[in-house]
């Protein structure tokens, strides 16, 4: 195994020293170091490269991030296909390939944009999780993240990571359209996302429900969303909604008039009888069927508004109606003052 180590940097870089300039003012200055696919299993004290922006290190034997912590001007480090169990501060990481089961660890990191972790070797059966502490460190300040193929079920967590504008998410096992529906309309910043090779991308209008969500998206699965494609959707979802608003109404409505005809239905068979009294005539109602309505939540004020109107009937109505109930007393009408007040409620 080899270890790396500013000897071999400076013997494999390509330095070319002025004069009077020695190889550790050179390594000072250098930016760019690639020692991929070296057999390299550690990393040694770099702190003299000062300046080192851009480390490539990938298809290595590498289990531990060492070393780095100097790297103030690291901004990508490259450790694709390596044996880590765990990674540590970086700007921007590209670790793919690896064992990394958890994210974790990273809440010193204000700064870091772009997160690479797709591919890692998972047990048979195992996801990639996310530790909460490391999703909140990185709230403000992630802008990309990577974590294709990691058996993934579940990305409602990502809510947090308020200004994600990139999310490639492809060959895990997310399945619910609801779950996604959920996460862009908290991810306001987010334009592009890639979940190719999910079930969820089999699910009925799962393009069209995402592009209505999201007013931000620009890209669903490498494919443009096109203004004319979405104010298509838009238009097409406020129809639907009309539709539905006046089909509740209609429904309520018939459900009202219904209910009238019910009550109505219960006062069939009212047969009016005076019963000759000292004061003002009494008008009493009975039924053979049912003596109230059957609608408990009828208010008062509507059965009094049906005697008045009861009441309103002309008499030649009245006559007619205790005919048609065969009820005949003569002794009803002795007089026209007994006529006019036969249908006047006692107050």
């Amino acid at each position: 195994m080899v270890r790396l180590t500013l000897d071999l940097i400076a013997r494999n870089s390509n330095l070319k020293p002025r004069k009077e300039e020695t190889i550790s003012q050179c390594l000072k200055k250098i930016t760019h170091i690639n020692f991929s696919d070296k057999n390299i299993d550690a990393i040694e004290d770099l702190s003299l490269c000062k300046n080192l922006s851009v480390l490539y290190l990938y298809d290595n034997c590498i289990s531990q991030i060492t070393n780095l912590n100097y790297a103030t001007n690291l901004t990508h480090l490259y450790l694709q296909n390596n044996l880590l169990l765990f990674f540590n501060n970086v700007s921007d990481f590209y670790d793919y390939g690896n064992y990394i089961a958890v994210i974790e660890g990273l809440e010193e990191l204000g700064e870091l944009r772009e997160l690479h972790v797709e591919n890692q070797r998972l047990p048979l059966g195992e996801k990639l999780l996310f530790d909460p502490r490391t999703l909140h460190s990185l709230a403000k300040s992630l802008c990309i993240l990577n974590i294709s193929n990691n058996n993934i079920d579940d990305i409602r967590d990502l809510e947090i990571l308020e200004n994600l504008n990139q999310l490639i998410a492809v060959d895990n096992q997310l399945l619910h359209v609801k779950d996604l529906e959920f996460l862009l309309n908290k991810l306001m910043k987010l334009w592009k996302i890639d979940l190719n090779g999910n079930p969820v991308c089999l699910k009925p209008k799962y393009r069209d429900r995402l592009i209505l969500v999201s007013k931000s998206l620009e890209f669903l699965d490498g494919k443009e969303i096109k203004n004319i494609e979405r104010q298509f959707l838009m238009n097409w979802k406020a129809s639907k909604d009309a539709k539905k608003i006046s089909k509740k109404r209609s429904s309520k409505n018939e459900d009202a008039s219904n209910s009238l005809i019910s009550n109505f239905k219960t006062m069939h068979h009212i047969v009016p009888v005076y019963y000759p009294q000292v004061g003002k005539p009494k008008l009493v109602f009975f039924s053979e069927i049912q003596r109230y309505p059957v609608n408990a939540n009828a208010s008062p004020e509507n059965y009094t508004k049906i005697i008045e109107e009861m009441g309103n009937l002309s008499l030649k109505q009245s006559e007619s109606l205790l005919t048609k109930n065969d009820v005949h007393e003569p002794h009803l009408f002795h007089n026209p003052e007994e006529k006019e007040n036969l249908f006047v409620e006692n107050e």
